[in-house]
Parts: structure tokens; sequence; C-alpha cells
């Protein structure tokens, strides 16, 4: 059962707006605190000087309060803050002229006067600071209007890949259709999407998004030349497994990719999404440059039997630059251009799913 209560120490200090009492009670249970005409009312289970019991105690402040106070229990401490109703400096804290014998000043806190009125002006003034940078930040009219565009961009071409998905998947799992239709009935929509991202590397440029440019340019360069030079100019080619696979690997990559940046553009962050923006390229992008890779293989003897793109120079030189060899140096760019992007997907997913830094308190 428990004994009578008692009164705890209360450590105080104050500011030109606020009070700030700090109890010394570890393990405060149930508190129950209150300021009624004036007064302030304090009650709770904790362990204090006197052990284990219920300590209470009243404050009749000097000048009036707010009537509710701010209280913030940790494991050793209970601190309250009350607000002033006016901004000003007490001479002490009761009403009573004779301090209670619980109550003390608190010196991790205390302040004379000269020295709160120096804090409050150096607030001021930071305040101010800040304004006068915030006013000197043009607002730009069209703020609204490139979110939407950037809303828009990425909600077209999820949608475009979604179905670039959807369709290979029941095609192929579903109806039980070949791979080697894929170009024929997938093209259309891929060329669409390849080619509308263009504006990727132009909102780079025109800093509508942070985004860096040289791993934008470097991966839209190696799809679209795959798209629409291996596979486009070469009937032989789109007839091939590896059209599949591909078109697959893209297409599930920015299924992740896409929705990710629509909900940023508009301030939402749902963390599944953002782990998988960050981690499925792990496997799939290596498996989608690989995937380039064997086309551009099965397409040089295609190219150097049929010399196509290749570049005769004028006699008396007559020497003729094949096409299938400038392929396999694009097959030595193409892994560079894969290990570039990998380094910064994974600098990105560092930063984006890293551990966080502890805050020191």
């Amino acid at each position: 059962m428990a004994g009578p209560s008692l009164r705890p120490h209360v450590h105080w200090a104050q500011r030109h707006r606020e009070l700030y009492l700090r109890v010394e009670l570890s393990d405060v249970q149930h508190p129950d605190i209150s300021i009624t005409d004036n007064v302030l009312h304090f009650r709770a289970q904790g362990h204090g000087a006197k052990g284990d019991n219920i300590y209470e105690f009243e404050i009749e402040f000097l000048e009036p309060v707010e009537p509710k106070p701010v209280c913030r229990v940790t494991q050793r401490q209970l601190n309250i803050t009350v607000q002033k109703k006016e901004s000003s400096w007490w001479e002490r804290l009761t009403k009573q002229e004779k301090r209670p014998l619980f109550l003390a000043p608190d010196f991790d806190r205390w302040l004379d006067e000269s020295d709160a009125e120096m804090e409050l002006r150096e607030k001021e003034e930071e305040k101010i600071n800040k304004m006068k940078i915030e006013s000197r930040v043009p607002k730009d009219p069209f703020r609204h209007l490139k979110k939407g565009y950037l809303v828009m961009y990425n909600l077209v071409q999820f949608l475009g890949f979604s179905w670039i998905f959807v369709n290979m998947t029941v095609r192929l799992f579903i109806l039980g259709k070949s791979f080697y239709d894929t170009f024929h009935t997938i093209a259309d929509m891929m060329y669409f999407c390849q080619t509308l991202a263009l504006m990727e590397i132009m909102n780079s440029l025109i800093g509508l998004v942070r985004s860096p440019l040289v791993p934008a340019v470097l991966q839209l360069f190696g799809r679209n030349f795959v798209l629409f030079v291996i596979l486009g100019t070469l009937e032989e080619m789109q007839s091939k497994p590896v059209v599949f696979f591909i078109f697959y690997f893209w297409s599930i990559i920015e299924l992740f990719r896409y929705p990710y940046y629509m909900l940023s553009c508009i301030g939402i962050e749902w963390k599944p999404l953002t782990w998988l923006r960050y981690t499925a390229w792990i496997p799939l992008y290596p498996l989608g440059g690989l995937s380039e890779a064997v086309a551009v293989v099965q397409s040089i003897p295609i190219f150097s039997e049929t010399g196509k793109f290749s570049l005769g120079l004028p006699n008396p030189l007559n020497v003729t630059i094949q096409f299938s060899f400038l392929l396999q140096l694009y097959l030595i760019a193409l892994f560079l251009g894969v290990f570039v992007n990998f380094r910064h997907l994974y600098k990105q997913r560092k930063q984006h799913l890293g551990p966080k830094k502890r805050k020191m308190k």
C-alpha cells in the first residue's frame, strides 16, 4: 500500500515567453498535470528522493499563464513547459514571496534577463534573415504546371510499359504463344515508349529534374540503338527469341521506376515501391544488358553479309568500313555503359536505402 504523498524536487527556469519545470522523478506513471486558476497541480507515481511513492505539488504562478501545459516524460525525469500569457520577465516563479523548499533554479537552463533578451534577439534576427533569404528566391509561377507535366509523363510511360509487360506475359504463359512473334506484336508500343523517353534528356537539360544527364543518355542511346538499328532494320533479327528477353527486362524495370517518380512528384513515398525501385535493377539491369549484347552479337554476321550501313571511302583509298566492325566496338562501349549506370544506381541505392545516421542529442 502506498504511503502518504510527498513533494518531489522541482527545478525551474524561464524565458520571456515560457517557463520550464524539471521534476526529479524517474519511472513516472499516471502523471496528472493541470492548471486551474493560474495554479499548477501535479500528481504522479514515480521514484524520487523517498523511493517509489505518490508525489504531488502545487505552484501558484506570479503572472497569468496559459492553461494547457506541455509534458514530456523520460526515464529519468519529467519536463513541463508552460506558456506565459504575456511576454515578460518574472522576478520570481511563485506568487508567494518565499520560495517553496522543494523548488530550486535549474542552472542547466538558467539565464538572467539580459542573456535571455540576447537569445531572443538572436532568434528574431535568425527568423528575419531566413525570411530575407526566402524572399530573394524567385517563386516559379509554372511550378504546378511543371509538376503536372512530370506526373503525366511518368504516368503515360508507366501505362505503356505495363501494357507491354502484361501483353507479353499473357501471350507467353496463358495463350502459349511462342517467343518468335514478340517484335511484331509489341514493337509499336516499344517504339512509342522509347521515343517518348527522349523527354528525359530534355527534362534533365532544362532543369525540370535533378537526375544526372550522363546515365540517362547512356541508357536511352543504348536501348534505342538496339531497338531502332539492330532490331528495326534487320528482319532476320525480329523473329529471334532474344527480342522477348530484351523487351521483358526493359518493361519490368520501368514498372517500378516510373510510378516511383510519379509519386515523388506529388510528395508521396511508398516504402515497398522505393525498395523495389532501388533493388529490382540489381538482377534485371545486368540481364537486360546481356540480352542487348546477345542481340548485337547475333546481328554482326547479318550486317557483314548484307553490308548494310557499311561506309565506303572514296578512291584512291578504296577502303570500306564495315558496320559489323563498329558493332564490335559498340559491344565494348555497351559493357562500359552498363558499368557506369550500375555504379550510379548503386550510389542511389545507398543514398535511399542505406543505414540512417543517428542524430546526436
